[in-house]
């Protein structure tokens, strides 16, 4: 018997970035995002006599392979405080990832809401989709958030209240404008440490955070999409703004990072409402209405690696998939 799950990144309006507590995976502030509806991870678990993971076609090894198996010890925790039979039971996990990985495009994010549903599923646990979200945190914190369909509120707090939940906003569209591959030298875990520990101006990130998040809450439930989108930008560039003042000096953004930027600037100036953001990665996502996605995508398609900036819109959280369903 295997289990299968799909999920699909998330990108944040309001960032997650730095931990209240490292082993729980809590945040130090809440954050907001939309999931998308394309670059999933689709993950397969079954049971076994032994762990094993395998990648995109390739056997994992060390640190990635262990962040996994650590994983499943916490799905297996679960099963044994249920005493079901699957307790003690080991897993083959097979993922296959449709987005660049370890890129700043929240394939983690994607890979671990897959994970926690598949793997939950496959050991018998039934679990709401709060828990879902809790135990997607474990593993990733952005996880929590993709267990969710369309816009999700991510709330700080003890193990037991930061989960993940909808939110009603308007509907818009994201495009994808990918300037870069490969996988990112520093690691957002280890990005968000030398911030805190390092970067003068982390303490007013976390106070400015938590009130641009009740902002972006407000905005989202009032359908105000031009004040979503400028409380988008703001808060990205906050945060590479924190993460560069780190000591070295951390820049996810690269050159054609800033031109991405720039040009959405200018498109504002020519009268196309859009705005950008990036997670902790060189790759730019611009924010715009519906009916102005073609357009936008247009004018940045000639930035971008392979000369296609791709149009997201919000997607269906992490979820089971059928027999036989691709």
């Amino acid at each position: 018997m295997t289990s299968t799950a799909r999920a699909y990144p998330n990108i944040a309006l309001v960032k997650y970035w730095g931990k209240a507590d490292e082993d729980l995976i809590l945040p130090v502030a809440g954050s907001l995002s939309m999931t998308l509806d394309d670059y999933p991870t689709t993950t397969h678990v079954t049971l076994a006599d032994e762990d094993h993971f395998n990648l995109n076609g390739t056997d994992q090894e060390g640190k990635v392979s262990a962040r996994v198996f650590a994983f499943l010890d916490l799905v297996r925790d679960l099963a044994r405080e249920r005493c079901l039979d699957t307790a003690n039971a080991s897993a083959t996990v097979t993922s296959v990832n449709e987005g660049p990985t370890a890129a700043g495009m929240a394939s983690s994010a994607s890979g671990f809401a897959a994970l926690a549903v598949a793997a939950s599923k496959e050991y018998g646990l039934d679990l709401d989709l709060r828990d879902l979200s809790r135990l997607a945190r474990r593993g990733s914190g952005s996880a929590s958030r993709s267990v969710i369909d369309r816009f999700a509120v991510w709330h700080a707090g003890t193990d037991e209240s930061s989960f993940a939940e909808q939110i009603d906003a308007p509907d818009m569209a994201m495009i994808s404008v990918p300037v870069a591959t490969g996988e990112k030298a520093v690691s957002s875990r280890q990005g968000m440490v030398a911030t805190a520990t390092t970067s003068p101006f982390y303490p007013a990130w976390i106070t400015s955070t938590e009130e641009i998040l009740l902002e972006m809450i407000a905005a989202c439930q009032a359908g105000d999409f031009t004040t979503i989108g400028e409380i988008a930008e703001v808060h990205a560039t906050r945060m590479h703004a924190v993460i560069g003042a780190s000591r070295p000096s951390i820049r996810y953004l690269n050159s054609a990072s800033i031109d991405v930027f720039d040009e959405i600037s200018q498109m504002r100036r020519d009268g196309l409402e859009a705005y950008g953001t990036a997670d902790a990665g060189p790759n730019v996502f611009a924010i715009s209405r519906v009916e102005d996605a073609q357009a936008v995508a247009d004018r940045l398609a000639p930035l971008t690696r392979d000369g296609e900036a791709k149009i997201l819109y919000p997607g269906r959280g992490a979820h089971l998939l059928s027999d036989g369903e691709a």
